[in-house]
Parts: C-alpha cells; sequence; structure tokens
C-alpha cells in the first residue's frame, strides 16, 4: 500500500506540472530559467501567458481531482499495426504515420519531420512513475528514416521527452524547431542539439522548400513546480510543395479564434493534426485541452481538407476511458456531419497516405 500511494503521488507530480498554472494570474515565480526577452503581447517579462485565455484551476484542485475516483485503462492496449516507414517521400506526396499520443512521423518534399517525439515508458519528471504508456510505438526508433526535423509543441512531459531527443540527436542529428526557451531545456541535456527557437509568427525554412511557422495554442508550460509558464507553447503551420500542415500539440478551444485565424492568414489547410483525448472532467480540463466535439468544430473552421487526430489511446492523463475518447469523437462527425475518412483516429503503427 505504502508503495502505491508513493507512485501515485509522484504521479501528482507530473499531472501538476500539466494542469496547473496557466491561466494569466497564476502565482509568477521570480525568476525566469529558459527565457530571457522583450515583452509582448503574450510575454510579461517574466512569464509567457495566453491573450484572454481562461485562468488555470490551482494546486488544491488538482489535488481533489487527482485523488478522486477515476476509471482504469487497462494496463496493455496493443495495436495490431507496426510501421516501417519508406527512407523518403518525395514532391506534393503526402505521407503521416502516427507513433502514439502525441508523436507523428510526417514525410513530404524529401523531408522527414518528427512532431513532439516521445519514446519513453513513462512521462514524468522520473522514469519509475506517473503515466504509463499501454502500447509501444508504432515505429521501432532502429527503423526510423533519417530524421531532418524535430518540431516540439511545448515542454510538457507528453510532448517533451529529453530521453528520446538525445537519442534522435544522436543517431540523426536534427534540426530541432521550439517555441522560445525550449532550446534551454533541451541544450541543458544535449548540448550538441541543433535548436532553433521561435516566437509567435516567426518562420524557419526548413529546406526543400518547406518552411514552417509558429503560430498561437491556448495552453501553457512547466516542468516542475517553479517553472510556470517560463517557456512559450505553440502550434506549427508547414507549407511546401504538399500544401499547408498544421499541427497543434495541445490546445483549449476558447471559441475557435486561433481556427478562425488560421483559415484567414493561410486559406485551405490539406492536412490539420488536432488533439481531442485528455479532456474530462469538462470544467477542469476546457482551458487546455479541447474535447472531440470541439477538436471536430477546429477542423471545419481551420478550413481543412483533411484531419488526423491525436492525444489519445497512449497514455492515461485524465478521467474519461479509451473508449470514450473514440465515441465521442463518432458522435462529433455524426453531429456536424464530417465523415470518418476525412477526420481520422489512426491507432499506432497505422500510416495514411493524405489525398492531395
Amino acid at each position: 500500500m505504502r508503495r502505491r500511494s508513493f507512485f501515485k503521488w509522484f504521479g501528482l507530480l507530473s499531472v501538476t506540472a500539466m494542469f496547473t498554472g496557466g491561466g494569466y494570474r497564476a502565482v509568477k515565480t521570480n525568476t525566469n530559467p529558459y527565457y530571457q526577452g522583450p515583452k509582448s503581447d503574450h510575454f510579461d517579462g517574466l512569464q509567457f501567458f495566453n491573450p484572454n485565455g481562461y485562468p488555470a484551476k490551482g494546486f488544491g484542485k488538482v489535488l481533489k481531482w487527482w485523488l478522486s475516483s477515476r476509471p482504469k485503462w487497462p494496463k496493455s492496449f496493443p495495436s495490431p499495426y507496426q510501421d516501417h516507414p519508406p527512407a523518403r517521400v518525395m514532391g506534393q506526396q503526402l505521407r503521416v504515420s502516427y507513433v502514439g499520443h502525441a508523436s507523428i512521423l510526417i514525410q513530404t518534399a524529401g523531408l522527414n519531420i518528427l512532431l513532439d517525439p516521445v519514446w519513453s515508458d513513462r512521462v514524468s519528471p522520473v522514469g519509475f512513475a506517473g503515466p504509463k504508456r499501454v502500447n509501444k510505438p508504432g515505429i521501432d526508433l532502429a527503423d526510423l528514416p533519417p530524421i531532418d526535423v524535430v518540431l516540439i509543441s511545448h515542454n510538457h512531459y507528453d510532448h517533451l521527452d529529453t530521453k528520446t531527443i538525445g537519442k534522435l540527436v544522436a543517431d540523426h542529428d536534427p534540426l530541432i524547431v521550439v517555441p522560445l526557451g525550449n532550446d534551454t531545456i533541451i541544450r541543458r541535456k544535449h548540448f550538441k542539439a541543433r535548436t532553433i527557437a521561435r516566437d509567435w509568427g516567426q518562420r524557419v525554412e526548413l529546406g526543400n522548400g518547406v518552411t514552417v511557422t509558429l503560430e498561437p495554442t491556448h495552453h501553457w508550460s512547466a516542468r516542475g513546480t517553479t517553472d510556470r509558464r517560463n517557456a512559450l507553447w505553440a502550434a506549427f503551420v508547414l507549407q511546401g510543395p504538399s500544401g499547408t500542415i498544421y499541427h497543434v500539440g495541445d490546445t483549449g478551444f476558447h471559441d475557435g479564434v486561433n481556427y478562425r485565424a488560421i483559415a484567414k492568414k493561410y486559406g485551405e489547410v490539406r492536412l490539420a493534426i488536432l488533439p481531442f483525448g485528455a479532456f474530462e472532467p469538462r470544467d477542469f480540463m476546457k482551458a487546455q485541452h479541447q474535447n472531440p466535439d470541439e477538436a471536430v468544430q477546429g477542423h471545419l473552421l481551420c478550413n481543412a481538407k483533411q484531419t488526423l487526430g491525436h492525444h489519445w489511446g497512449t497514455f492515461q492523463l485524465t478521467n474519461e476511458s479509451i473508449e470514450d475518447q473514440l465515441n465521442h469523437l463518432a458522435l462529433a462527425r455524426n453531429k456536424y456531419a464530417v465523415p470518418e475518412e476525412e477526420f481520422r483516429a489512426l491507432r499506432p503503427g497505422q500510416f495514411w497516405d493524405v489525398p492531395a
């Protein structure tokens, strides 16, 4: 019993980093260990914030939620698929492979791009406790093609995994593009990593005619209890021969304001990659995680022709069951008359040759 309680408290440490401190009125730290720069409409000189964002829940409410009864996922939820991607996909072709949770491989225009790569067994400050993977990654690390670019949306442990980053740096030496401040976190662990940190609205040339622009999301960041919102979070818009790809790692819906902005700025989106899991209890999670209904609305609002849903079925972070995630997505697709082939949720190891 003591051992179980010990692990439960370490689990609380990891979810506290993910689910508190996002509101602008959260308690501020006295220093920023990751970034120093000029003030802006989303940086007050010390912390980043969501303009007009919802305030986050405090630690007391996180504790009450974490100690309450929650549906238990199965210890194992294996996928029947395992991908062995090609070395390259050229020109306007677009191939996406679902590794699991928010980790996705994009292949297009001769580039191999990894999104939020996490191959570790747990998403936690420690390796022996915290949310544990219930299925193995859909691509073995040894089966990855040469990785040219890594995009990391923010520094929560289920998106920025320094152990995986270290393996990618050693084996592939990719260019790592991150929002402001996250480069410091990576280089402290892996000083040889080639990182580029950018603000919302800034663009990076990736080669082969492909660019990536960082765009706003409604979320926040933390690796522990003293670095609330000291590093920025962002979505990514890739543009190149295959059209426009819009990737969101995590976001609250916030009346769809960011989706409308994407449609206005970029026009048609060939592929959106949107989260739809980790959404219950709703009053607690809505500031940072959209639910399936909001994800399908986002698909429509950002003018996406196709959408890949993610952030489901790998790590249990919140209260919904694995079945709830897919069931709610099916209800949302039906509600908004979106065909299943237009908004897909793949299992780890499945890939998708996205139509032109």
